[in-house]
């Protein structure tokens, strides 16, 4: 019992003397009475104690009797949100890393944590302050700058998405999520030209993803190069047979490149893998009509109706789709000629 007492007494006193150290004795003087300030400390001491033996709880309670005690007390507000995050409450988490960091505005840690409470939240725009004072205390570290970058893109700030973007890319070019995350940036923008140039940087690095391939072959079909989308559309499914993006983009590819009976094709793989593609079931209708337009009129009449059932599903399926309203006006052309 002896040994634990004189143990706990070090524990304690090194705690103190960090304690102290870090918040400033002379801080402490003005904003509390020095038994106060005794007692605040002794407080946050046992709340790290009973929060190494996981009783969160109790730790909270001598947290916040800390406080009570000093306003001023930083680093107790820092570690009730940390508690409060094990514990899943983020309201108080995220209120607690706040008055932290009003407290000690240079707390990286207080920041940092912060944007992680408020992207859990899905608070993107409060995740995206806090990320962004983080990377102002530590330029160099590269999470922050990441999680910036994201949770910019998220609010469709694409400006400030990319200053953290490209900041995170300097940090470390070699991170096949962030020369993505770029890309999708510059498509949110666009620019498709530089989204294709980052999405085949992260192919670069992260070869054979299906994901980062479809968006690669997305950008180069928006840019008019149907024939290198479609090898890579290719190559996706045969990876993945049953990949329905590849295929709904692989019908459009061969409708660019004016083979309809392939886009037929891919389109009703599309369909047969997920029937609710809205989008695939438009792009089929296309593809009839496109069909009809070569054949007898007794077959253009049957493909006519074919197109029409499938724009009608796909408005179904999704009435608020973009360009419904074009949809709309061929199905009612289609219908009466």
């Amino acid at each position: 019992m002896s040994n634990n007492m004189d143990v706990r007494f070090i524990i304690k006193s090194y705690l103190m003397t960090m304690v102290a150290f870090c918040i400033g004795i002379t801080a402490l003087l003005f904003s509390a009475g020095c038994g106060q300030q005794q007692q605040s400390v002794d407080l946050y001491v046992d709340a790290v104690m009973y929060k190494e033996l996981n009783q969160n709880e109790t730790a909270v309670e001598k947290l916040n009797s800390a406080v009570k005690l000093n306003k001023n007390f930083s680093m107790a507000y820092s570690m009730l949100g940390e508690i409060y995050q094990e514990m899943e409450d983020y309201e108080k988490s995220a209120a607690s890393y706040e008055k932290a960091a009003e407290l000690n505005p240079w707390s990286f840690k207080d920041y940092f944590s912060l944007g992680q409470v408020y992207q859990i939240m899905k608070n993107p725009a409060q995740a995206a302050g806090a990320y962004a004072k983080a990377c102002e205390i530590k330029p160099d570290y590269l999470e922050a700058h990441i999680n910036a970058a994201k949770s910019y893109y998220e609010i469709e700030d694409y400006s400030n998405a990319l200053i953290y973007g490209h900041r995170a890319e300097q940090l470390d070019p070699n991170i096949g999520e962030i020369q993505k995350m770029l890309g999708n940036i510059y498509e949110s923008r666009k620019d498709y030209k530089q989204a294709a140039v980052f999405y085949k940087r992260a192919l670069e690095l992260d070869t054979n993803n299906p994901d980062i391939t479809t968006s690669l072959a997305v950008m180069y079909l928006k840019i008019g190069d149907s024939n290198s989308a479609k090898d890579l559309l290719t190559s996706v499914i045969q990876i993945q047979p049953d990949n329905n993006t590849a295929y709904k983009h692989l019908g459009f590819c061969y409708l660019q490149l004016k083979d309809v009976d392939k886009a037929i094709e891919s389109y009703e793989k599309a369909i047969q893998i997920n029937d609710k593609d809205w989008d695939s079931h438009r792009g089929l209708g296309i593809a009839y009509i496109l069909k009809g337009k070569n054949q007898d009129v007794i077959t253009d009449g049957a493909l006519k109706t074919m197109a029409l059932q499938q724009w009608r599903l796909s408005m179904e399926i999704n009435p608020k789709q973009p360009n419904s309203e074009k949809l709309l006006n061929l199905i009612e052309y289609y219908s009466q000629n």
